[in-house]
């Protein structure tokens, strides 16, 4: 009997009964809604299904799936992954952790920590790996020739993150953020999830698993956060305005122009290179046409791999501990403010130009500036459609979108030169 009654105590059931794990639950039934709105509404399955997934598993009392002790303060613990007992002289000395989560640490004190395959999976986010090996399938799926055939989209896609710093600015004024958490947090108004995540990792990292939840979470909701924003700052003429077929890029151009992108970008904001440099080598590997089985492998077989590892692993830092918090709260409203702000500020350029083009750009591509590929760009094409049923955007929004990669990029590395 007594061994039964050891095995039911030991068992994830009976721990909810003990004093805070009712947060667990919570959390469980919040990964719930978020697979149900990948599987069900099919918003960014892709990557919100092994998030979720992510989010149940660490959240199941006894199961053990991550260690945050590891990665505690921000920082990837080595010496703990060797085998070294936790101290209480360590525990001590670690900054920006909660009350709750110290009390927990200290329970492991002579304790060492057995690392499991999630926390392994997760040294790929902490060291930046997993978002540049996803820009670099990114660069080889996207055509960036809209871009190159119209360079007044940079001008849009530039506008499109307005977003990101009017978020940092009121993140501050709060008084709930840092600095580096505020550049964190509005790095969300960029629609690109793998920017937001290699960010945080460096200015924020124990806000990692809300605003991943956040950034991935409204990426899905594009299509009904931007068209009340769209159709409130246009006239239904400015919707029907019809644009011009875009000219032919060469291949030359199409070549150059990610080389001449790399080093530009590279030199003026260094701490953007390695995403700007990913994104531009995928380009450059489907332009040259000299290595399709490169390109095929990362836009297919090494993107699918690094989706589920980023993915699940991120998922794995939102526990019940760290997510259930004031701060969480803030920060999924202020994601909300952040893709407003990015929306508006690419319309609202939209029309200024019109004051002084005379070939008028529609406005409505204004709005695919925020980066989220191509779904932005998609949302102005409906919506172009529904105003003028023979209207064709799709192609025209592809320009800011692609644009608006390009500007996240280099307002991260701005945020990261400033506060990093």
């Amino acid at each position: 009997m007594t061994a039964i009654a050891n095995f039911l105590q030991q068992t994830g059931f009976s721990q909810f009964a003990q004093d805070g794990n009712w947060k667990c639950l919570v959390m469980m039934a919040i990964s719930c809604v978020l697979m149900y709105l990948a599987i069900v509404k099919k918003f960014e399955p892709l990557l919100l299904l092994p998030i979720a997934f992510g989010m149940l598993i660490t959240n199941l009392p006894g199961a053990g799936m991550f260690n945050e002790i590891l990665f505690a303060g921000g920082h990837v613990h080595w010496d703990l992954f060797g085998g070294a007992p936790v101290t209480q002289e360590f525990v001590n000395s670690l900054e920006g952790i909660t009350p709750e989560l110290q009390a927990s640490f200290s329970a492991l004190v002579g304790k060492s920590i057995a690392p499991g395959l999630i926390d392994y999976l997760y040294l790929g986010v902490k060291l930046g790996i997993y978002p540049c090996l996803i820009f670099l399938g990114v660069g080889c799926m996207t055509d960036f020739g809209p871009l190159i055939a119209n360079p007044k989209s940079l001008l849009l896609g530039a506008a499109a993150q307005l977003g990101i710093f009017m978020t940092f600015a009121g993140c501050r004024l709060s008084g709930f953020f840092t600095d580096a958490q505020a550049g964190s947090i509005g790095i969300i108004g960029g629609a690109d999830g793998p920017t937001a995540i290699f960010v945080t990792t460096r200015l924020a990292p124990e806000l990692l698993g809300p605003i991943a939840v956040a950034a991935y979470s409204y990426m899905a909701l594009v299509p009904v956060i931007q068209p009340p924003i769209m159709r409130a700052l246009t006239t239904k003429a400015e919707r029907e305005i019809v644009m011009k077929p875009l000219r032919q890029v060469s291949r030359t151009e199409k070549i150059l122009f990610p080389i001449v992108i790399t080093i530009f970008v590279s030199l003026l904001v260094p701490s953007a290179a390695p995403l700007v440099a990913c994104l531009m080598l995928g380009v450059l590997f489907r332009e040259t046409g000299v290595v399709d089985r490169l390109s095929k492998t990362a836009q297919n077989e090494l993107m699918n791999i690094v989706t589920i590892f980023l993915g699940l692993s991120v998922g794995c830092t939102a526990t019940a501990k760290t997510f259930l918090s004031v701060q969480t709260l803030l920060i999924m409203l202020m994601g909300v403010v952040a893709f407003g702000f990015g929306t508006a500020g690419g319309v609202l350029l939209a029309k200024f130009m019109n004051l002084f083009l005379k070939e008028k750009i529609n406005p409505l591509i204004g709005s695919a500036g925020v980066s989220a590929v191509p779904m932005a760009a998609r949302v102005s094409q409906v919506e172009g459609q529904k105003a003028n049923p023979s209207n064709f955007l799709l192609m025209h929004a592809m320009g800011p979108n692609v644009a608006g990669v390009i500007g996240s990029a280099i307002a991260a590395g701005v945020l990261m030169a400033l506060f990093g």
